[in-house]
Order: structure tokens, then sequence, then C-alpha cells
């Protein structure tokens, strides 16, 4: 299982769109406080459609709360525009940590700074700032799932 980490989401429809792949990843989502809606909107859900009610999904308080559990260390993946390293470059395991921050603002800075080793991006173009959050996520969780062999499919045969 992957954890799949989203501090201080902003978007209801990104939100619901990465509930909606961590139920067909098996990954459990983490929701960071605060958040920029509601988890009753109804933008949230349409977006996740009927999948939101079997969501692995875990509340927060805040990313201090959060990080009191769970230390940045190995296993920590931060996604960020903010490094040269690329997310296909990192080793993924089964239970990493995929950490990514809001769509206006992205992970804290000092979160960043402190811990620089941990940090992957997605290569783009210049003429591009970000991707969209539930792209992003998707990017980099399939790329762990590739890694892993976590082996969904097989469970269908």
């Amino acid at each position: 299982m992957l954890n799949i980490v989203l501090v201080h989401p902003q978007i209801p429809p990104n939100t619901g769109n990465i509930g909606r792949l961590c139920v067909n990843l098996g990954a459990r989502l983490h929701l960071i406080e605060p958040l920029g809606f509601d988890l009753s909107e109804k933008a949230l859900r349409r977006a996740g459609l009927d999948y939101w009610k079997d969501l692995d999904l875990q509340l927060w308080s805040s990313l201090e709360a959060f990080l009191s559990e769970h230390p940045v260390g190995e296993g920590f993946h931060l996604a960020t525009t903010k490094t040269d390293r690329l997310y296909w470059d990192d080793r993924y395991r089964r239970g990493d940590w995929l950490l990514f921050g809001s769509e206006t603002a992205g992970l804290p800075a000092e979160l960043l700074e402190r811990h620089g080793e941990r940090c992957v991006t997605i290569p783009m173009t210049d003429k591009g700032r970000s991707l969209n959050l539930s792209v992003s996520v998707g990017i980099v969780a399939y790329e762990a799932l590739r890694q892993c062999s976590f082996g969904i499919m097989e469970s269908e045969e």
C-alpha cells in the first residue's frame, strides 16, 4: 500500500479524483487541514464518483500533527517543482509516503529546505509552471506501482 498525502488541498474535484485513484491503487489518502473545501461538498463526491465510500481516508488537523506521527525519512517523496531530482530516479517501496502540496502554494518551503534529499519533480518544458495536482499524483503513484510490482492486476485473474 502507498500513502498519498495532500497538504492543504484547495480544489474539491482534484481531491475527489485523487480519492478515486487511491481506491483503484489500494492506497491510503491522508488529507492535512486546513482544506480549501468541506469534505461533504458535492463537487468532491462527484469527482470521486461512487468510489468515495471505499476510500481509506485519514484526516489530519495540521501538518505538525501528521509529522509528529510520521517524521520525514526514508520512504518519503516530496513532490515539488523546486528540485532537479526526477521522480523516476527515486526508489519506491510498499508503504512509502508521497507528499503533495496545495494547488496554489505547493509544499511549505521550510519542509522542502529541511528535506531536500527527499524532493522529487516531474519534468516539464520551460513553458509550464506546474501540472494539475491530480495528474501529478497519478504520474508519481503509478511509477511507484510499477517499481513495487504491487500485483493489483493479478487479483483479477
